[in-house]
């Protein structure tokens, strides 16, 4: 498994939720855009036995299961109604690469360590003692084997589920240490987050195995919902790394980011330029809109109208704003030159799992890497 993989499991949930339901036909419109800018003028939509040709050329030699990684793509393609092009083809193919090398449930070194230190941090911040722990630790799980004796055991994420899920299910530390929250927060052959999952499961064409995040952690479930979280949603990027980006840190944050530095160049305000336009979940202004308010006068708009605008930044409808479209101009003016509407954002990515320094921008230029490649591979137009 990748590095870049293992950033969110433990991580938490620090931005709202994307609403693919309210951009479903907006996202399509722009998606069908893109798609007619490589295909010729009513060439015919292609057939599921096409795309899945295709996805089966265009995937690595080295994937076993070609037919079944084809199908699933496939259907998820068609059930989301996105087009099949070879650009979102790629861009699926290329994060998937990325994040598992194509392994439905991909095995993670040292994940039982991990999960022991997340019980043991969970238990410090609660002052619970650690003998208390190792007792607990010690009970026989429901399939008879002790909850250590499985931690040491456990490889992939979907196994460390089922472990947590009996845990806080079955002791009473579990209930006390994580209530009914499961911390393995991320899964699959694209490591989707399963609160997304459980969020945008309306329209999900299959049977559901017992539940949403069962279903995250099988190829076809991981399949669906990170091309959904990858390519659900509207956006006018001039190059697809900025979408990779967006892939890893949420949904704009490649836009909100040039935002953020527009804002600079206004004010004057040095800014983490890393996509997050408030303090998700606080009333409590954050940096960018504390240095956005000193802008107020000129932009000729209340606190109020501010905050406003920067709570739809998990939106298309955020760069179509009033507040958007003069921050820009203020920049602009400013640095003496136009400004980017993209840019990577200046994340460091953190995790349990992570031993050595990562980022937003070299996740998404590594899979940016694939995502050439890939293309490649394509069959070359006529």
């Amino acid at each position: 498994m990748n590095a870049a993989a293992l950033t969110a499991d433990f991580s938490g949930l620090d931005r709202p939720l994307p609403r693919i339901k309210v951009f479903r036909l907006l996202g399509l419109a722009a998606l069908l855009a893109l798609a007619g800018c490589g295909t010729r003028q009513g060439a015919p939509e292609a057939t599921p036995e096409e795309v899945r040709a295709t996805v089966a050329k265009l995937m690595p030699a080295s994937v076993a299961d070609r037919p079944g990684w084809a199908r699933d793509i496939q259907v998820a393609f068609s059930a989301q109604r996105i087009p099949a092009t070879a650009e979102n083809l790629c861009s699926v193919l290329a994060v998937t690469e990325q994040e598992s090398n194509y392994k439905a449930d991909p095995a993670v070194p040292g994940l039982g360590k991990i999960a022991r230190g997340e019980i043991d941090r969970r238990a410090g911040k609660l002052h619970v003692p650690g003998i208390l722990i190792d007792a607990a630790l010690s009970l026989k799980s429901p399939n008879g084997r002790s909850y250590s004796q499985r931690l040491a055991a456990v490889r992939t994420e979907k196994e460390l589920s089922a472990i947590f899920d009996d845990f806080i299910g079955s002791v009473p530390l579990g209930q006390q240490l994580f209530g009914r929250f499961n911390p393995v927060h991320t899964g699959g052959p694209m490591q989707v987050s399963i609160a997304f999952a459980q969020a945008h499961a309306e329209d999900y064409p299959y049977p559901v195995d017992g539940s949403i995040r069962r279903e995250v952690f099988s190829r076809r479930g991981g399949m669906y919902f990170g091309i959904a979280h990858l390519l659900g949603y509207p956006v006018d990027y001039p190059k697809p790394l900025y979408r990779f980006a967006d892939f890893n840190a949420g949904w704009y944050a490649s836009r909100n980011a040039a935002f953020q530095r527009a804002v600079s160049e206004a004010s004057g305000i040095t800014l983490a330029l890393d996509g997050d336009l408030i303090l998700y979940g606080s009333y409590d202004a954050g940096s960018t809109e504390k240095a956005v308010r000193t802008l107020a006068p000129r932009l000729a708009m209340s606190e109020g109208e501010i905050r406003r605008a920067l709570e739809q930044g998990d939106t298309q409808a955020f760069a179509e704003s009033r507040l958007y479209a003069k921050v820009f101009a203020l920049g602009e003016r400013a640095a003496g030159k136009p400004l980017p509407r993209a840019i990577l954002p200046g994340i460091t990515l953190h995790s349990p799992k992570i031993t050595r320094q990562l980022t937003t921008a070299w996740f998404a230029q590594r899979v940016d890497e694939r995502y050439k490649r890939c293309l490649a591979r394509a069959p070359k137009k006529p």
